[in-house]
């Protein structure tokens, strides 16, 4: 399992998993795959702990960053993110609040201490508070990549990043949104398709992987959505993808800092159990069906806002599902993809990627099997 794309960021495999915990990003590296952390979460500070970190625990090994611009989001065009917060804090209606703190209420989940985290904490989701980001990140040289989640990154960002010499990629969920990454100057487009966990669009990978390979020809693809074992690997790979994005499947290993009560209902979920939803983050958003997603679905529901305002609303109900999981779990923000029906068990990181690779080679070899 080897392709150009390994040779050009020097890695072993075209196995390249996102994750919020660090752990699973040093792991993967380690192991011959790509891992790539999710900054949204971190403010600037604090990922340049997270980073630091990375760096001296994942020895020789290369790794990436994802981040968040949308292509389009409230309060497009202010950089200053305290006058944005401050904006779109203001503009948030009060019955929004309110109805999110009658769900957390009604199912009995406790307010965090006081001063814990601030409620509607603007994250990295608008380019005023990505940016910084992205500094932190160019700091640290073992960083060979930044992955835009949702849209083409701007230009400046996209100039800034090669001018450091580190590549560009970017997820899309259309052969027309790939098109506009190539126009770009993206180097690697990741074509997600609706099973996947996260942002998603409403075409199956199956579908979208072979639209986005031919539209972009030569730029190399990532396929993502629905991955979770090394038949899907092959299949990807014999599409003309020159590596696989995942992420659901390393929210089940022992690395993740996945809540027990959390892990729990990922562990025993179905791939119908899952939800495309603009609840938590004002965007559609593939995760766990639960009372919360089915609340701003119901007609007491005054509606979602747009990203990142919807998420300043719920920032507050994902830190205190995150800290209280046994008494949130109907409520908590669990973004999976249809493959959690074969997340079944937690594994080790290392255990993971050595299945993708015997999965893979017996798919090959039976596929060869097949042309004689």
């Amino acid at each position: 399992m080897h392709t150009p794309l390994c040779d050009k960021l020097g890695i072993e495999l075209p196995i390249f998993a996102f994750s919020h915990c660090r752990d699973v990003v040093a792991a993967v590296s380690k192991a011959g795959g790509f891992g790539v952390l999710g900054a949204v979460g971190f403010p600037p500070e604090q990922l340049a702990v997270e980073l630091d970190w990375i760096d001296e625990h994942i020895g020789d090994k290369p790794y990436g960053v994802d981040i968040v611009i949308p292509g389009k989001y409230e309060g497009m065009g202010e950089v200053d993110p305290v006058k944005l917060e401050q904006q779109l804090l203001a503009a948030i209606p009060e019955q929004h609040r309110k109805f999110a703190d009658k769900i957390l209420a009604e199912h009995g989940v406790p307010k965090l201490p006081e001063g814990e985290r601030p409620v509607g904490q603007l994250l990295g989701w608008t380019a005023a508070t990505a940016t910084p980001q992205v500094e932190v990140a160019l700091k640290h040289s073992k960083v060979r990549l930044i992955a835009n989640a949702l849209g083409t990154p701007p230009a400046d960002i996209i100039e800034k990043i090669h001018a450091s010499g580190r590549l560009v990629a970017a997820l899309c969920g259309s052969a027309k949104h790939a098109l506009s990454h190539k126009q770009g100057g993206v180097d690697i487009i990741i074509a997600q398709g609706s099973e996947g966990g996260g942002h998603t669009g409403d075409v199956g990978s199956v579908v979208l992987w072979p639209e986005v390979i031919d539209a972009v020809a030569p730029t190399p693809v990532l396929a993502a959505g629905g991955i979770g074992n090394g038949r899907q690997v092959a299949a990807a790979l014999a599409m003309g993808a020159q590596g696989v994005w995942t992420g659901s499947l390393w929210l089940t290993v022992q690395e993740a800092d996945v809540p027990p009560a959390q892990m729990e209902s990922y562990l025993k979920a179905t791939s119908r159990d899952t939800v495309r939803s603009r609840s938590f983050t004002g965007k559609p958003c593939r995760m766990l069906r639960n009372a919360w997603t089915e609340a701003w679905e119901s007609a007491d529901s005054p509606g979602t806002l747009g990203m990142p305002m919807q998420f300043m609303v719920t920032s507050d109900a994902v830190s205190r599902g995150h800290r209280y999981a046994d008494k949130a779990k109907d409520v908590m923000f669990n973004p999976i993809g249809q493959v959690v029906g074969q997340l079944n068990s937690v594994r080790s990181v290392k255990d993971v990627i050595y299945q993708l690779v015997e999965e893979y080679l017996q798919a090959t070899e039976r596929l060869q099997s097949l042309t004689a």
